[in-house]
């Protein structure tokens, strides 16, 4: 007999995707141009050498041995069983190891009970309904195929030894053939499971007891399974079946099954194979054993590369000071044996410093300021002007002069003139008053010849008094006009 069945909808979340688990010197400031007083006799001070500019021939040190590389590091750990490079998988964490794979097939038996309803439909109308013992036999084979880890289908065939409610405790056959959807979480050994699907199942009996029937019937369950090892797994569920209701065409009734089973797993992933190793990993043409730097292409005699041990750009096998930084043409520094900024090819004194004074700063030599030089350095008397005014008062002119003879006879001196008032008026007037009259005794040495190039002004105003303000000799002494020997930029 056949009943329609209305089946209990099957609430299966999809995984939309796999787990990612299974997917696959320091230079020295250049000295600024600074306005110094320079007292006669003394000397300036000296300008510090630049940082590529070395004194003395330095002691080579010993060439660094290079430390011969290690073999390359082994690739990182496998983190699941799939990308394992042994055949056990021991590189894999037990837990991960067996885990379930793409395109993987499962062939298994699997024994438990059956539980039948009173009230089921398996019997023939002309034998007449008859309940089941509560407990039947369960026994069956099964074969399974993923093509992904978490989803695949099923085939099984099952047989249920049951005996009817009677007097004489009749035994009868059941059996059932069915399919169904397995959904998995793939990430361990240990594997949770839900499954759905349906089939036929049907009874064998004598004619006097139940009949023969077949029925359709559909199912759910969940389980785990536990992957032992390449091969072999356990597998433990539960099931719930539906199937038609002691003769009525349009209700169903409910079974169950718990059942466990012994599984073999075929498809798994070999294990990954590895290339061999590279008896040249640095294509230099010098093997591994030989090469002192194997995984830096090099030259002879040791397979390294050339070395530079002073990082100047110039190897060593071409450097001919290789534990210096240098530069072109040999790869040696400029050296400057005294110390005093001036490279030694354009260093007259090479082995004495210069003194920067102002005066022949360029020639690397020591040296005074001349008397002529030292008469127009500091506090120039004589140089006045006219009350409140940037007017140079003739009177002045003749130190201008020889200021300006001096100069001629100097070429390479250069001053700056500062101009200075005392503290009656305004701090911001006094300022402009004092530059203002600086910049009238550049305008006459400009007038008479003197290049304005080798001249600067300033004005310090108040700011700068000689001695107090408070007295009227004293405010004499504060107004006055300032040459200071500038030192020459290199």
């Amino acid at each position: 007999m056949t009943a329609s069945l209305s089946l209990v909808p099957l609430g299966l979340a999809l995984l939309v995707g796999q787990p990612s688990a299974l997917a696959v010197q320091d230079p020295n400031p250049t000295p600024a141009d600074a306005a110094i007083s320079i007292e006669a006799g003394g000397e300036a001070p000296k300008a510090e050498a630049n940082s590529e500019v070395l004194a003395a021939e330095p002691k080579p040190e010993p060439t660094p041995e290079p430390t011969p590389a290690s073999e390359p590091p082994p690739a990182s750990e496998p983190k699941t069983g799939a990308q394992s490079r042994e055949m056990k998988r021991r590189d894999v964490e037990w837990i991960r190891r067996w885990a379930p794979e793409r395109n993987m097939g499962e062939i298994g038996v699997f024994g438990g009970v059956f539980l039948p309803a009173v009230n089921h439909d398996f019997y023939n109308p002309q034998s007449g309904q008859k309940p089941l013992w509560a407990v039947a036999g369960d026994v069956g084979l099964r074969g399974a195929f993923f093509p992904l880890p978490y989803l695949g289908v099923e085939l099984e065939g099952a047989g249920m030894i049951g005996r009817i409610r009677s007097t004489t405790n009749d035994p009868a056959i059941l059996w059932a053939a069915r399919g169904h959807v397995v959904l998995q979480l793939p990430f361990w050994n240990i594997v949770p499971f839900v499954l759905g699907g349906a089939g036929a199942m049907g009874i064998q009996s004598p004619k006097i007891l139940l009949g023969n029937d077949v029925d359709p019937v559909a199912h759910w369950g969940g389980g785990v399974k536990i992957y032992l090892n390449r091969w072999l797994g356990l597998r433990v569920e539960g099931r719930h079946l539906i199937g038609a209701r002691e003769a009525t065409q349009r209700s169903y009734t409910n079974h169950a099954e718990v059942l466990g089973g012994l599984f073999i797993t075929l498809g798994r992933a070999k294990p990954a194979k590895q290339a061999p190793p590279d008896p040249d990993r640095d294509d230099d043409g010098f093997l591994n054993d030989r090469d002192r730097c194997p995984d830096v292409p090099g030259v002879s005699p040791d397979g390294c590369a050339p070395r530079d041990s002073d990082e100047d750009g110039f190897v060593d096998s071409e450097d001919a000071c290789p534990y210096e930084k240098g530069v072109e043409p040999d790869g040696c520094p400029i050296r400057d044996q005294d110390r005093d900024g001036i490279v030694d090819d354009r260093d007259e004194c090479i082995d004495r410093p210069e003194t920067d004074n102002g005066f022949e700063d360029e020639d690397g030599c020591p040296d005074e300021l001349p008397e002529g030089i030292k008469e127009f350095s500091g506090v120039i008397e004589g140089i006045e002007f006219e009350l409140d005014s940037t007017v140079v008062l003739d009177g002045s002119k003749a130190v201008l002069d020889r200021a300006i003879k001096v100069l001629d006879e100097y070429p390479d001196i250069r001053i700056e003139i500062v101009g200075h008032t005392d503290n009656e008026g305004t701090p911001e007037y006094n300022e402009k008053l004092s530059r203002e009259r600086a910049e009238s005794v550049e305008k006459y040495l400009v007038d008479h010849g003197i290049d304005d190039a080798r001249l600067e002004t300033r004005g310090a105003g108040e700011s700068e008094p000689r001695t107090t303000n408070d007295t009227e000799d004293g405010r004499a002494k504060n107004r006055r006009t300032e040459f200071k020997i500038l030192k020459g930029v290199r």
